[in-house]
């Protein structure tokens, strides 16, 4: 899995075209403040270990959170950070899976679309750890 978190001051999603037709139809977007954005590429080799992926991603995203003092969180399926991609359907589920647990964590999370290339709009301050990259 490669991840790359950025923390924004605002992050804002319009899906704009449908990708995947397996997934859920949507139009609406939406804004955010004060979040940790997280670009997330699922391997083909981490389908072999999904729990251990799954409890890796979330200790990375909760450290990151940490690191920013905020308790936002959107994941964002990124599938442009290796060549080798997870099936798309395996990748949802964890997207879900964390998802779940981060709000059991007290974390408020959402995910992006699935399956939509989306216009986007990011401000990110200039710090440090507003920008931190992961591969595991």
């Amino acid at each position: 899995m490669k991840l790359l978190m950025i923390y924004a001051s605002r992050f804002a999603y319009q899906p704009m075209s449908k990708t995947l037709d397996d997934f859920t139809d949507e139009t609406q977007g939406a804004e955010f403040e004060q979040v940790l954005v997280a670009f997330i590429h699922a391997e083909k080799q981490d389908e072999a270990d999904p729990k251990g992926v799954e409890d890796k991603l979330l200790k990375n995203l909760k450290w990151a959170a940490k690191k920013n003092d905020t308790q936002k969180i959107v994941l964002h399926s990124f599938a442009h950070l290796a060549e080798s991609k997870a099936d798309a359907h395996f990748t949802k589920e964890i997207f879900d899976r964390v998802e779940v647990r981060l709000e059991k964590a007290d974390y408020t999370t959402s995910q992006t679309p699935f399956g939509y290339f989306l216009d986007l709009d990011l401000q990110a301050p200039g710090i440090s750890q507003a920008r931190i990259f992961k591969g595991f």
